[in-house]
């Protein structure tokens, strides 16, 4: 809107004006990126390609949205600003706020029954495998990384390593030694939060960015170990055969001792990819719940406490070192039982699973979700994972853009414009509000206003 304008009024050529200043800057932005391609034509030669369909038609999208913005947005939220403040909530929002969860857990847990009922034994497999148990490994990961940098306030960009260390320990002690899932599990998880606590011995003096630099240098060391150290990883290659969970000594194969022989049923793999959901949701409920007994005692108060104010910290009397350690030790703890149910469930690890990548996913995860929240987490996991796993659907695009048009080489750009959107619109993520962890008489929500956290 023009200043000096009218509330409710739409400077028309300003607003003309803005749509093609950003249509413009995008197409000047996406054209080496997108409007060009370099390909091997038959004779084995790297030639030049362009996309113009495809280039034109994501600059159009940019600027409908900008003028859609302009006149539908931008109205509406000064609108919603001169609207009176209501005392109370409206009761649509108490709803959702008492019912979403109980609703969430409820479909979490039956999702696999609703996706048999709709698409078959057949269809079921990748929507269970794909949607449901990716997901899910996310949604353990970013609540495990929500303890570090949402209650904490210890910004960890190397948060991948943990997963790594997981991962591996379960590789390399189930193939040579032939443990079983069940004793491994645990011994996954105490060696990643042993790791932890040696990562955060040397950085307890490092705050914000500093800090940010050392753990990010810390998950490429443990990746460039991963490579170089052959004799033990198998570099580059990997580890393959991999031993799978069975079930209470069942495994999960076609023969007479198998599960679907043992119960009278014919064999198919999505019996062994519902026990693997069933399982990753119950790892996912057990890292929500210590998370939230954890927040109730003295050292998640203390993580909060840290994360406001660590000078303040200090002064009341609190050992940060001490808090630091049990954050990142924890924290590192629930990426290694991920990173052992992710070997598991693979049965084929390399460090090109383990990259920086993923702590950036897993980082705006919990940014997106809003720090310190653990249904915005989720609700984050399943937008951002999900829908890179929808894009792998959405085969009629080709129709438009070309036969040769991959949706999924866009993701990372879909998630750089969901941060941005988020930054924009709501800067503390989806769920913004702060509950506090323990209160006098009444639990009330403190609106994201009258929160300020520091640096710590």
């Amino acid at each position: 809107m023009r200043e000096g304008a009218a509330p409710g009024r739409i400077d028309t050529v300003a607003a003309l004006r803005d749509a093609a200043i950003t249509t413009l800057l995008a197409f000047g932005l996406f054209l080496p990126l997108i409007g060009f391609q370099t390909v091997v034509n038959i004779r084995n030669e790297l030639v030049l390609d362009t996309r113009w369909p495809l280039l034109f038609g994501i600059v159009a999208a940019v600027g409908v949205t900008r003028l859609a913005y302009s006149f539908l947005f931008v109205p509406w939220l000064e609108r919603f600003k001169e609207r009176p403040m209501a005392v109370t909530p409206p009761v649509w929002l108490g709803l959702i706020r008492d019912w979403f969860t109980p609703f969430a857990i409820g479909f979490v847990i039956v999702y696999p029954v609703i996706v048999i009922a709709t698409s078959g034994w057949g269809g079921a497999l990748k929507w269970v495998d794909n949607f449901g148990i990716q997901i899910l490994i996310y949604v353990m990961l970013g609540w495990g990384l929500n303890i570090v940098v949402g209650l904490a306030g210890l910004l960890d960009l190397g948060y991948v390593a943990f997963y790594a260390v997981g991962a591996y320990s379960y590789a390399l002690l189930a193939k040579e030694f032939g443990f079983s899932f069940w004793i491994l599990l645990p011994l996954a998880g105490v060696m990643s939060s042993f790791w932890g606590i040696l990562l955060g011995f040397p950085v307890l003096r490092l705050r914000g960015d500093y800090l940010a630099i050392v753990t990010l240098a810390f998950g490429e060391i443990i990746r460039i170990v991963l490579i170089n150290w052959v004799d033990l990883t198998n570099g580059y290659a990997g580890i393959s055969g991999i031993p799978r969970p069975s079930f209470f000594g069942l495994p999960f194969d076609a023969s007479d001792e198998g599960f679907a022989a043992t119960f009278g049923l014919e064999f198919s793999p999505i019996y062994r990819t519902i026990f693997l959901y069933y399982l990753i949701l119950a790892l996912a409920f057990l890292t929500a719940f210590v998370t939230v007994r954890l927040r109730r005692l003295p050292v998640g108060r203390a993580w909060e406490a840290l994360r406001e104010d660590e000078i303040a910290c200090r002064s009341l009397g609190i050992n940060t070192t001490n808090t630091k350690l049990t954050a990142f030790a924890i924290g590192a703890m629930f990426a290694g039982f991920a990173g052992s149910f992710f070997a598991a469930r693979q049965g084929f690890i390399s460090p090109e699973s383990f990259t920086f990548l993923e702590s950036a996913t897993i980082l705006a995860i919990v940014v997106l979700g809003g720090m310190g929240s653990q249904i915005g987490v989720a609700v984050a996991a399943v937008v951002m994972i999900g829908g890179t796993e929808i894009m792998r659907e959405l085969e009629f695009l080709k129709y438009i853009f070309g036969p040769s048009f991959d949706p999924t080489q866009y993701r990372m750009l879909l998630f750089g414009f969901a941060m941005v959107t988020i930054m924009v619109l709501r800067p503390r993520g989806l769920v913004s509000t702060r509950t506090p962890s323990v209160f006098l008489k009444e639990r009330k929500a403190i609106p994201a206003d009258m929160v300020k956290e520091g640096h710590g």
